[in-house]
């Protein structure tokens, strides 16, 4: 890999396109885990753990970087919103909140327990250890922010 890669995927200010590399290399890893890694650690904890940074950085090709937002802008509040760690706790709440849809039994309320792929996408039995999972990848998101803001 060239020097001028590397430095556009590991950056300051990564770009959509760099968000976007991570995302389908993060989409392929859950994929192979999923394949491959037999039932344990490696499945059941680190595909959880990964997940909450894969759809950070699915949200960060759609969600346009702010890097200095206009003091006085009126639609500040917003762009706050979309900043790195406001947007990986955005990213932490969604998944806390699919996962207590599995506790409340959402993927059968909503009509699609017979729907296999809805079941896989949605989950269908909670585990309280999957929080932790998702908390340590929010962990690991805001560990990247901080890292990178450090000169």
């Amino acid at each position: 890999m060239s020097t001028a890669v590397i430095r556009v995927l590991f950056s300051r200010y990564p770009s959509r396109k760099s968000f976007c590399i991570y995302a389908v290399l993060l989409f392929l890893t859950e994929v192979l885990i999923a394949l491959y890694a037999p039932a344990g650690f490696i499945r059941g904890f680190v595909g959880d753990v990964l997940v909450v940074v894969l759809l950070f950085c699915m949200a960060r090709v759609v969600v346009p970087p702010v890097f200095n937002p206009v003091a006085n802008s009126k639609d500040e509040g917003i762009k706050r919103l979309f900043q790195t760690p406001w947007l990986a706790l955005a990213v932490l709440l969604f998944a806390f909140a699919i996962e207590f849809g599995q506790y409340w039994g959402l993927v059968d309320k909503l009509g699609l327990g017979g729907n296999r792929l809805a079941r896989i996408v949605i989950g269908s039995h909670f585990d309280p250890l999957d929080l932790v999972a998702y908390f340590v990848g929010y962990l690991i998101l805001v560990g990247c922010y901080w890292k990178s803001r450090q000169s």
